[in-house]
Order: C-alpha cells, then structure tokens, then sequence
C-alpha cells in the first residue's frame, strides 16, 4: 500500500467528486487531509465522517483574496504542506454555436485563472521547504481534441501547457509537479450531458468512478523522489482513443 504517512496533502474542490475521492484516498494511505472547497457546509459534513485528519479550509477560488488565505490556513490547521492538488474545475460541452460565453467565462476562469493562481499561491513555500508535489486535475481532452467539449478542451490544453512549463521551471526547487488526465468519470460536471449520452455510456462501460483517478493520484505523489509522473493518462476500456 502507498504510504503517505507524515504528510499534509491539500485538494481544492474537495467536498464531492474526485476530490472527495482523492481526500478519501490519501486519508488511507496515512496523510492528513486539508479539504479546500467554497461549500463550508458541505465541507464541514464530509470532514466530519472522515475523521480527525480531515481538516476543512474554505475558499472561493475565484475570489483572490480568499485565495491568498488558503494557505496560512492549511498551515495553521496542519503545521506544514507537502501535495497541492489543483482539482477543482467545471465543465461544459455542446455546439459552439449554441454556447453561452458567459457560462464559458465560468468554465474558463475556474479551469485556468483560478487553477493557475490557486498552484501559485503554494510554490513560493514548496520552494523555500525544496520539496513538494504540485498534482493537477487535467483531463484526455487536454491532449486529443474533443469536438463535442470545445471550450472544456481549450481549457485543459491550457493546464497542459501550465504543467509542464511550471515543472520545467519547479524542478531545481525539489517540487515536482505532473497531471494526472482521466477520461470521462461519474461525477456532477457531467451532469449537462444529454440524457441519452449518458445512458449511453453507462450502458457501454465508457465512464470511470471518481475512486479509479483517486488510486492513481496517490500512486503520483508516492514515487521515489528522483522520479516525477508527468502525465498519467486513465481511459475506460471502452474508450477508444
């Protein structure tokens, strides 16, 4: 079993979907877990069934100056950070030329602007500490073009390109910082499919479950220092891609 013990590991959009799942999972392998999320109800009772090492810290990620309390909370609640998992995001399909912009403001500033400064307000302290891991949630469409998903697409191509330019540039500080990219997965961002995609899929086998990305997180932030994941890719079999 992965052993995370002695760690702090912080998740943004931890209060349902992967990042429930991912909180559960590191809580298994022996991390204390900083559960940021907006929702402070839905935080406060997810924290409360999973334990002591459970700690909430809400923040609005599209509000700067919340951000910019995220982490003297995650130190004065856990006394030190070691994994940021940049996970919150929203998603959005359709035909572009039925789109809302506005709904893609949305999508965009959470995917990207909020994503990107939520990773920024960590580095300086992985940094100074030279070790850490930086874990962003990306997706397949952020390498192969989903012509249902343009917006979607767009903004986890611009995560890719975030990853691993911050890698490049974080690695002489000992941090090292990777995307984990997962197909299509049961959760509420999906919740805009059409009806009938989504009994589709179900029916074919072509939709993981949030705990599959979970193991293959923690599976990330546990390898031997001197080797960093940069993108682990997880598809449904039935995916072809």
């Amino acid at each position: 079993m992965s052993n995370l013990s002695g760690k702090v590991v912080a998740i943004t959009g931890a209060a349902s979907g992967i990042g429930l799942a991912c909180a559960q999972a590191c809580l298994e392998a022996g991390a204390k877990v900083a559960l940021i999320d907006r929702d402070a109800d839905a935080l406060k009772a997810v924290c409360f069934d999973l334990g002591a090492d459970a700690v909430p810290v809400v923040t609005n990620l599209l509000d700067k100056d919340s951000v910019a309390e995220m982490l003297p909370q995650i130190l004065d609640h856990c006394g030190r950070l070691d994994v940021f998992h940049a996970n919150a995001g929203a998603y959005i399909g359709g035909d572009i030329v039925e789109g809302d912009p506005d709904a893609w403001d949305h999508v965009l500033n959470l995917n990207i602007n909020a994503a990107f400064r939520s990773v920024h307000a960590v580095l300086a302290h992985l940094a100074r500490q030279g070790s850490g891991d930086v874990v962003l949630t990306s997706s397949i469409a952020g390498v192969i073009p989903v012509v249902w998903e343009p917006i979607y697409t767009a903004s986890k191509h611009a995560v890719q390109a975030f990853t691993h330019t911050a890698r490049r540039q974080m690695s002489k500080h000992g941090v090292r910082v990777g995307a984990v990219l997962p197909g299509p997965v049961v959760t509420a961002l999906l919740d805009d499919w059409p009806k009938a995609k989504m009994e589709q899929a179900l029916a074919e086998g072509s939709l993981m479950q949030p705990k599959e990305v979970a193991d293959c997180v923690v599976f990330m932030i546990t390898r031997p220092p001197n080797v960093t994941i940069r993108d682990l890719v997880l598809l449904p079999n039935a995916v072809d891609l």
